[in-house]
C-alpha cells in the first residue's frame, strides 16, 4: 500500500491547497525548534548549563572559603581578645580611691583632714560611639543639668573612649548640687556623680609651702608614676604635687578598693562579684611643732609688713638630731585654693606677684650669708691652729691692701679684739686677718676656708626630705678665673671670710651649721618625718636621725665658738635676748646684696646654752640690719620654745 503523503489531505471546503501547505510548514518549523530546545544537542549542554555551573560554584566555594577563614579567624586569632571584650562589656571594674594619710605636728596635731567632694562626669566606654548619637546624648545632658554640651564633649575627648572611669566634667560639686544631678540624671549610666576624698589643709598658710598641696595628675606624672612597680595610677588620679605630700606620695597615698561588677546591657550594675578592700595611706608625724611655727610666721608676716620689704625665711632645727622644728616662708600662699582649682588668674596673679609667694625661702632662696658665717671661720682658724683663743687683732676701722680699703663697720675700729669680741661685735678686721691673712699674719686662705664650710653643710644640698632644695654656691679660684675670666684677689677672699661676695647659703644651711655648733660639733642630716603610722596608730617606720659627720671641729674649738656666741648676747649685738631669763647664744648678720646699698637682715642662735634644744635661723630680705629686723623674729621663737620647755618636761 502506497505511503499517504500528509500533504494529500484533502482541504474543507473552501481552503484552497496551497494555505494549507503553509500552513503546514508553518506549524513544522515551529515544533521543530520546540524539539531543539528539549533534545540532547551537543551545542547547548557544552554552552549554556556547564557555564552557570562554574558560577554557582565558584560562588559557593568562595563563601564556603570566607566564612571558614572568618570562623579561624574569630576563634583562634581573635579568640582571646573577643572572648575579653565580651567579658569587659560583662564584667566592669570599679575603683574606689583610699583615703590619704594624715599629717600632724610632733605633739600629734592634725594638720589636714580628708573631706568628701563630689565630681561629675562621663563614662567614656558607656558613650555612643557614633558622633551624632554623642552629640544628641551631650545635648540631652545639657537639658538635664544645665552643663553645657561642649564640657561633655570636652571631657570626653580627653578621655580614652574605652575608658570605664569617670571623666571629669564638673568638679569640687557640693552635697545638695551631686544629689541634683544624680537624680536628674539616674537613667543616665553614662552620666554619674561620684564621690571622691579631698584635703583639706587645718594648719593655716603658715605651713602651706612646707605641707605642699595635692592636685589632679598630668599625663607626664602619670607616665612617670606608673614607670615605677606597682603604682598602678589612674589618670584622674589626685597625688602630691609640692613639699610633703609630694616628698611622700607613696606613703601617704594608700591602696584604692576594687570591686568586679556585672554589668546588664543597660550598664547597670547587676551583682558584685570580687571586692578588694581599700588600705588607707600611711599617716606622717613630723617633726614640726604648730605653735612654735604659728608665732614665728605671724611674727615675720608683721616685720615684712612694718619694713615693707619683700620676704622672710625662718628656719628652727632641733640640735639634738636634726629634726626640723619649723619651717616658715614669707609670704606664702593657701594650699587649700590649690586643691579647689585655681582660675588662671588667680595663679598668673601668684606667678607674676613681685613678692614671689610660691618661692619656699628657707629651701630654696639662696643669700650671701653676711656675719653669720663668722662663727664657721673663727671655728675652722682655731682647729688649723691658726688663732688660739688668746690671738688679738687691732681694729683701727678696717685694712688697706694697696689702694683698696676693706673697712670695720664701726668707724675707728673696735680696738684690740680677740675671738670672743670679734664674734660678739661681728668684728670685720679681725675676720679680715684670720681668713686671708695680712703682711704680717698668715691666714686661713679660700681653700682652707671653703673646705670648712664644707664641712657645716654649706655648698650643697643638705638632703632634707622635701622636694627643690637648693645648694647654695662657693666660690673657688678656678670658678672665677672660668666664670669671671678674672683672677683670684686678696679682697675675693677678705669678702668671704665676712659673708660676702659671690658667696650663697640657704636659710637651711646656716640654721643647720648653727645646731651643728650647737650641739659640739655633730652634724645631722635634717629632716621632716617622724615617724610613719597605719590607720590605727601603730608605727609602722620611725626616721632615725642619720649623722653626717660626727666631728665637724676639735671640742675645744666649738667650745670656744659657743662661748663666744654667747658673749654676743651678754654685750654684744645680740643683747636683746637677755630679756627671756634663760641663758642663749647668738650671733647677728647684715649681708649686702645688689649696688643698690640694701642688705639682708639675718639672725642665728641657740637655747639654752648648757643644754640647747633649739637652733633658729631668721633671714629677711632687705631688712636692713641683723639686730633689728632679724632678731626679734627670733626672740619670738625662743619664747614660745623655752615657756613650752619649762611647762612640758
Amino acid at each position: 500500500m502506497p505511503r499517504t503523503n500528509p500533504f494529500d489531505i484533502v482541504p474543507p471546503a473552501g481552503l484552497g491547497r496551497s494555505r494549507v501547505v503553509r500552513a503546514f510548514r508553518s506549524f513544522e518549523y515551529s515544533d521543530t525548534t520546540l524539539d531543539a530546545q528539549a533534545s540532547d544537542s551537543p551545542t547547548l549542554k557544552h554552552q549554556m548549563l556547564p557555564n552557570r555551573l562554574r558560577i554557582l560554584s565558584g560562588f559557593f566555594i568562595v563563601l564556603i572559603a570566607v566564612l571558614i577563614g572568618r570562623g579561624v579567624w574569630l576563634q583562634l586569632i581573635r579568640g582571646a581578645s573577643m572572648r575579653s571584650a565580651a567579658e569587659g562589656n560583662r564584667l566592669r571594674v570599679i575603683t574606689t580611691t583610699a583615703p590619704r594619710g594624715i599629717l600632724y605636728d610632733r605633739n600629734g596635731v592634725p594638720l589636714v583632714e580628708n573631706v568628701a567632694e563630689f565630681t561629675f562626669g562621663v563614662v567614656p566606654a558607656d558613650v555612643p560611639r557614633n558622633s551624632e548619637e554623642r552629640s544628641a546624648r551631650f545635648q540631652h545632658y545639657q537639658n538635664l543639668s544645665g552643663i553645657p554640651a561642649q564640657d561633655f564633649a570636652t571631657a570626653y575627648a580627653n578621655a580614652p573612649e574605652t575608658s570605664t572611669e569617670v571623666a571629669a566634667v564638673l568638679e569640687h560639686v557640693s552635697y545638695d548640687a551631686a544629689m541634683k544631678l544624680r537624680i536628674r540624671l539616674q537613667d543616665e549610666p553614662a552620666a554619674q556623680v561620684v564621690a571622691t576624698p579631698r584635703r583639706h589643709y587645718l594648719a593655716g598658710t603658715a605651713f602651706s609651702q612646707v605641707l605642699g598641696y595635692t592636685g589632679k595628675i598630668s599625663q607626664q606624672e602619670w607616665k612617670d608614676l606608673n614607670a615605677t612597680p606597682q603604682r598602678e595610677y589612674r589618670k584622674n588620679e589626685v597625688i602630691g604635687k609640692t613639699g610633703l605630700e609630694a616628698q611622700y606620695e607613696k606613703e601617704l597615698r594608700g591602696t584604692s578598693a576594687k570591686a568586679s561588677v556585672e554589668v546588664n546591657a543597660q550598664r547597670r550594675e547587676q551583682k558584685v562579684i570580687t571586692t578588694e578592700v581599700a588600705v588607707a595611706g600611711q599617716n606622717l608625724v613630723t617633726t614640726l611643732d604648730a605653735g612654735l611655727q604659728d608665732v614665728l610666721a605671724t611674727s615675720a608676716v608683721a616685720m615684712v609688713r612694718q619694713l615693707h620689704t619683700t620676704g622672710a625665711a625662718v628656719v628652727a632645727i632641733d640640735p639634738r638630731d636634726g629634726g626640723v622644728l619649723a619651717f616658715v616662708s614669707v609670704p606664702t600662699y593657701d594650699s587649700n585654693d590649690f586643691v579647689a582649682g585655681l582660675t588662671t588668674e588667680k595663679y598668673q596673679g601668684l606667678v607674676d606677684d613681685p613678692r614671689r609667694p610660691l618661692y619656699f625661702r628657707p629651701l630654696s632662696g639662696e643669700y650671701p650669708s653676711g656675719s653669720t658665717i663668722k662663727p664657721i671661720i673663727a671655728t675652722a682658724a682655731l682647729n688649723e691652729g691658726v688663732i688660739t683663743q688668746q690671738t688679738t687683732v687691732l681694729s683701727t676701722g678696717g685694712i688697706k691692701i694697696d689702694k683698696w680699703f676693706f673697712p670695720d663697720w664701726k668707724a675707728g675700729g673696735h680696738g684690740v679684739t680677740n675671738v670672743y669680741k670679734a664674734i660678739a661685735d661681728s668684728v670685720n678686721t679681725f675676720f679680715y686677718t684670720i681668713g686671708g691673712g695680712t703682711d704680717t699674719f698668715e691666714g686661713l686662705g679660700i681653700d682652707r676656708m671653703t673646705q670648712y664650710a664644707r664641712t657645716f653643710g654649706l655648698g650643697a644640698p643638705t638632703g632634707i626630705d622635701l622636694p627643690g632644695e637648693r645648694g647654695g654656691f662657693l666660690p673657688s679660684k678656678a670658678w672665677k678665673e672660668q666664670a669671671k675670666n678674672e683672677p683670684w684677689y686678696i679682697g675675693d677672699t677678705y669678702h668671704f671670710a665676712i659673708g660676702q661676695g659671690d658667696l650663697l647659703v640657704t636659710p637651711l644651711q646656716m640654721a643647720l651649721a648653727t645646731a651643728t655648733l650647737a650641739n659640739g660639733g655633730i652634724l645631722y642630716k635634717p629632716h621632716v618625718a617622724k615617724t610613719f603610722q597605719i590607720g590605727d596608730g601603730t608605727e609602722a617606720k620611725n626616721v632615725e636621725a642619720t649623722v653626717v659627720r660626727e666631728h665637724v671641729a676639735s671640742a675645744e674649738a666649738v667650745q670656744i665658738v659657743r662661748d663666744a656666741m654667747r658673749e654676743a648676747v651678754i654685750n654684744g649685738s645680740a643683747r636683746r635676748l637677755q630679756t627671756l631669763g634663760i641663758p642663749t647664744a647668738g650671733k647677728t648678720g647684715t649681708a649686702q646684696f645688689g649696688n643698690a646699698g640694701k642688705t639682708h637682715a639675718w639672725f642665728v642662735g641657740f637655747a639654752p646654752f648648757d643644754n640647747p634644744t633649739i637652733a633658729i635661723a631668721v633671714m629677711v630680705e632687705a631688712g636692713g640690719e641683723g639686730h633689728a629686723a632679724a632678731l626679734p623674729i627670733a626672740e619670738a621663737g625662743f619664747k614660745f620654745w623655752l615657756q613650752k620647755s619649762q611647762k612640758t618636761p
